[in-house]
């Protein structure tokens, strides 16, 4: 068994603020010593959709070079990290999509004993923060995953505020997350990936 702990980050952002918090999140898990895979969800939204927004425009040629998840990317990781922004307290269909092509993986046992996390954004404050997280942590009761959040384990998060995940609010796409929200992101990738490093080291021994 290979002794370093591998973790996906898997998201999907329109804009790029979710973009901005996936890559604290793998920074940071790279920083405590996992090899790590960044991967975006396919896009759902029509061209025109895209076209009309130019925010979302830009964005999408600025990750057309970031893979696209695979449910290899799943069975490869010891520790899975999804991040979405919110649609009516929960995660975008987009996000949705990519999950619901898991039931193999899930029927084979395959995605059970993983540690598991989660980031989320939301146009408005609050806006379905906490609810976004509870819905996404519900899949991975389902599959038997471990969920790991950064509670309140630093003194950061008594600012940040959200124990269940990072959280940040963009005011609608117009304000990138900032300090306080890539902080909680860095710390939420940072306690999953040593917890599924300890799971590891625990398994091997």
């Amino acid at each position: 068994m290979d002794g370093q702990v591998k973790v996906a980050v898997i998201y999907y952002s329109a804009t790029g603020i979710t973009y901005q918090m996936a890559q604290a999140a793998v920074e940071a898990a790279g920083e405590a010593g996992a090899e790590v895979r960044l991967r975006k969800v396919r896009e759902l939204a029509p061209d025109e959709a895209i076209r009309s927004n130019s925010g979302w425009q830009a964005h999408r040629l600025e990750t057309q070079d970031v893979m696209e998840a695979q449910p290899d990317d799943l069975s490869w990781a010891d520790v899975i990290i999804m991040g979405s922004p919110t649609r009516y307290g929960m995660i975008a269909a987009q996000l949705k999509q990519f999950i619901d092509t898991t039931g193999p993986l899930w029927a084979a046992g395959a995605l059970a004993d993983k540690v598991y996390s989660g980031f989320t954004s939301t146009a408005t404050s609050h806006g379905g923060q906490e609810a976004t997280l509870l819905s996404l942590y519900t899949v991975f009761y389902h599959w038997g995953g471990i969920v790991v959040t950064p509670g309140y384990t630093d003194p950061s998060q008594f600012v940040a505020g959200n124990p269940y995940g990072a959280s940040h609010t963009s005011n609608n796409g117009e304000v990138a997350p900032d300090q306080v929200a890539l902080s909680a992101t860095a710390l939420t990738a940072k306690r999953a990936a040593l917890m599924g490093a300890a799971l590891k080291r625990g398994m091997a021994g």
